[in-house]
């Protein structure tokens, strides 16, 4: 490291020693609330997509982007803000994120087609993207001992609970107003963060020399990397994967991009992004942990919209209320988590929190078709209590582990490694869904031909005797036979991938002992691993 280039403990520490406990908090507040924003806009308009579609007179396929853009911009933005936010400082980048995140939430909101909303999407994500891993770092420099313990559970609740609110907050917007105000919802907040946060000062200083030398070719190669990566992970398993020839060629994009991405890293003079922070084991096994932790959180709140609303029909309002269960027993969770954390080894709290996430999974591995708000209460409540007990000691073992100059790199790797971690598993289950829907459909199907024609024939004999057309009477039977196969098969699907999740999540157990944990008394400071 250059002496041109300040740390964080020796640009931030004499700043935050000026700073009294009530102005840390509010500053800490306002910004957690930022993150709130940038993570509640990645699936408010999941419920939505219908309305915004017919508003925009776009295709199908089309309207996939107004979530794909976001997600692809703002997976390419976390890893860049920890170099942002030594070259402007915290204060600035997020203030700018804010700001811009204010504007193009506007611009989303007045959008005229799906073109112009791609793109107004993808700015909101790719500055939304900034205000995620800088909270952790801010909130990791500002606080220690036991009230640094409360930064992963109250940033862990805004992490998820954010996207299990999308949902619901964006069906009722939408019906009691109109899609637009989706975005224009984020403007009085916006505008408020803009403008408290530079009032309340500064937690650390810029170092704008580091833009003049800031290695562009890494830049690029980061976002060629991550961007083409998202998009393979978002449209692989509607188009079959590597059946398709943009799939092949976005792959093979992403791949030399990682190349290039991972030579700059090593041998770049002033890299974006350091991976320094993986030299500490117990730092890349909490990751792989927390990428295990995505997989489960976003697949998991994914999965059952998608059964409530293809196998039970389902309004956006209902699916709504049922899966935001999860997110009041999450509430439940978060001081537990934060208090287990000061007294108990991180290792037994995340093995609790997974061993119970594996539970709800396995629960959820017995769906039925007539599955509704109560039977899907018990799983989703187990679910909504467990996350806080894996995601509260992940961040504490991969986060305090650091020094204070390493702290903006390893939020936002760890941060990283969450979305890929739902990016991958998002992609993975669809497949997995699709696939085992067409298995269960031709099982299903032989056991009907095999043993049902005797009954589908009754049946059509039984109707044709109210239509005088035979041939309609038993295409009505057929059809609806066909629907009730579908519905089997779907509901069977939705049994496997559930199963399989379960495993996933008790085998990787096996990874918990390996990592190095510290009890965090009041006032200790962070203890570093050699």
């Amino acid at each position: 490291m250059s002496a041109a280039e300040p740390t964080m403990e020796s640009a931030a520490g004499p700043r935050l020693t000026q700073l009294t406990e009530g102005r840390k908090l509010l500053i800490f507040g306002i910004m957690a609330f930022g993150q709130f924003m940038a993570l509640l806009d990645t699936q408010i308009v999941a419920a939505s997509l219908n309305s915004i579609q017919a508003g925009l007179s776009a295709g199908p396929d089309e309207i996939a982007w107004v979530q794909t853009a976001y997600l692809m911009a703002e997976i390419v933005m976390i890893p860049l803000a920890a170099f942002l936010s030594q070259a402007i400082s915290t204060r600035w980048l997020f203030t700018a994120s804010a700001v811009l995140f204010t504007l193009s939430s506007l611009l989303c909101g007045f959008a005229w087609n799906i073109e112009s909303m791609t793109i107004f999407r993808a700015i909101q994500g790719f500055v939304g993207g900034a205000m995620v891993p800088t909270v952790f770092a801010t909130g990791f420099s500002l606080f220690t001992g036991k009230k640094r313990a409360m930064i992963p559970a109250i940033l862990g609740m805004v992490s998820t609970l954010a996207p299990t609110l999308g949902p619901t907050l964006g069906g009722w917007i939408t019906e009691a107003s109109s899609w637009h105000w989706l975005f224009f919802i984020n403007i009085v907040p916006g505008a408020a963060i803009a403008i408290l946060l530079p009032i309340l000062g500064k937690v650390d200083e810029a170092n704008p020399d580091m833009l003049k030398r800031i290695d562009w070719l890494h830049v690029l190669s980061l976002a060629t990397f991550l961007g083409a990566l998202q998009y393979v992970l978002e449209e692989g398993p509607r188009y079959q994967w590597f059946e398709d020839d943009t799939i092949r060629t976005v792959a093979w994009v992403s791949v030399v991009g990682a190349v290039v991405f991972f030579e700059r890293s090593f041998f770049s003079t002033m890299p974006v992004l350091k991976l320094t922070p993986f030299r500490k084991p117990t730092f890349a096994l909490a990751c792989l942990l927390n990428l295990v932790i995505g997989f489960g959180l976003y697949s998991a709140t994914y999965l059952t919209p998608i059964f409530l609303g293809r196998v039970r029909d389902f309004s956006s309002l209902e699916i709504g209320t049922t899966v935001f269960v999860s997110g009041i027993f999450m509430m439940f969770s978060a001081p537990l988590a934060a208090k287990a954390t000061t007294i108990l080894d991180q290792r037994i709290v995340i093995s609790i929190g997974f061993s119970l996430f594996a539970l709800s999974l396995w629960l959820f591995s017995g769906i039925t078709s007539d599955w509704g708000f109560w039977q899907l209460f018990t799983p989703q409540a187990i679910r909504g209590f467990a996350l806080l007990l894996c995601i509260v000691p992940s961040v504490g073992m991969a986060l305090n582990g650091l020094g204070p100059d390493e702290l903006r790199f390893g939020s936002g790797l760890f941060n990283l490694m969450r979305n890929l971690g739902g990016a991958v598993g998002i992609a993975t289950v669809t497949t997995w869904l699709q696939d085992f829907g067409r298995i269960n459909a031709a099982r299903l199907g032989e056991d009907v031909t095999a043993h049902g024609l005797n009954a589908l024939n009754a049946a059509a004999s039984r109707i044709s005797g109210f239509t005088p057309d035979a041939a309609h009477a038993r295409l009505m039977v057929e059809g609806e036979v066909a629907r009730l196969v579908g519905q089997q098969a779907l509901t069977l699907a939705f049994q496997n991938v559930f199963l399989l999740m379960s495993i996933m999540f008790v085998g990787a157990l096996v990874i918990v002992p390996f990592c190095k944990t510290v009890i965090l008394a009041d006032g200790a400071p962070p203890v570093s691993e050699h």
